[in-house]
């Protein structure tokens, strides 16, 4: 949670109280945090100038805690239902998945697979063929190729992971993925040290793609409640009308029209057009 850091020791007074920075520290980590009431994480919310994400991430960490005695779990993957899939596979022009809060993929239309094989084809998969974004960003060295802003997508990544973990601190499989993480990736860790979170993430994405070059595209993140109250996000990368870059995304997008399921996502070597 770093931004406004720099007026925080100025600031704290305005809560109307000194101990400002001590109750963010308290919650950060879970010391008395149940004592904290809303109206003062509001206040400290305020005096520290947190943005939409940040005070979001204080409020759900002073929640969990309030049940840190709850032991770790194993928490029930959501299946993604057929009419999801089919609105994914509606989307013939544009790259759509759906990612969870660990960031693993959970599905995808063709062109999704097509655009992200080399993350699809990564030893990091799951033993579901499932790729996680955090793993392959951290642990894949293809990724520093594929994502030409490869240090943007690990700082976001890192803080979309710490938000979940407040969201939901007994997923076990989560802190597995944060254990791993710190441990194989120094990367990572100094990403995850500086405490940024981000609840969703869109904007511009370069990739470098292997077959079919760069590519300068936009991608939304849309919320997509499934059961359980459980919320994915719906992610969505789309080109400029008019550009190479469209030119090159429908190139892919040709090509994973032609394949079967079982054939993606692999490899693949689309005729190219002059681009």
């Amino acid at each position: 949670m770093t931004a406004g850091t720099g007026a925080r020791d100025g600031d704290a007074v305005l809560v109307g109280q000194d101990d400002g920075l001590d109750t963010v520290a308290e919650v950060e980590l879970g010391e008395h945090a149940g004592d904290v009431s809303e109206d003062v994480l509001d206040a400290v919310a305020r005096a520290l100038r947190l943005d939409d994400d940040e005070r979001t991430y204080l409020f759900d960490l002073a929640r969990s805690s309030r049940h840190a005695s709850r032991a770790p779990s194993r928490r029930r993957d959501v299946e993604v239902p057929p009419r999801v899939q089919w609105l994914l596979d509606s989307m013939t022009v544009s790259s759509a998945f759906v990612r969870n809060g660990r960031t693993d993929v959970v599905a995808g239309n063709p062109l999704a697979r097509a655009l992200l094989a080399p993350m699809f084809d990564s030893a990091t998969i799951d033993r579901r063929g499932r790729p996680n974004i955090a793993r392959y960003i951290f642990l894949d060295p293809g990724a520093h190729d594929f994502f030409v802003d490869w240090d943007a997508a690990g700082i976001a990544t890192a803080a979309l992971l710490r938000a979940e973990a407040a969201r939901e601190p007994h997923d076990r499989a989560l802190r597995e993925l944060v254990g791993e993480l710190s441990t194989l990736s120094p990367e990572f860790r100094s990403q995850w040290a500086a405490h940024d979170v981000l609840m969703r993430h869109d904007g511009i994405k370069r990739l470098q793609h292997p077959d079919v070059g760069h590519l300068d595209l936009t991608f939304q993140s849309l919320d997509l409640p499934l059961s359980d109250r459980t919320v994915h996000d719906l992610i969505i990368y789309t080109a400029e009308p008019g550009t190479a870059s469209e030119d090159r995304l429908k190139l892919l997008a040709s090509w994973a029209a032609t394949q079967s399921p079982a054939a993606q996502p692999t490899r693949h070597s689309p005729q190219r057009g002059p681009l």
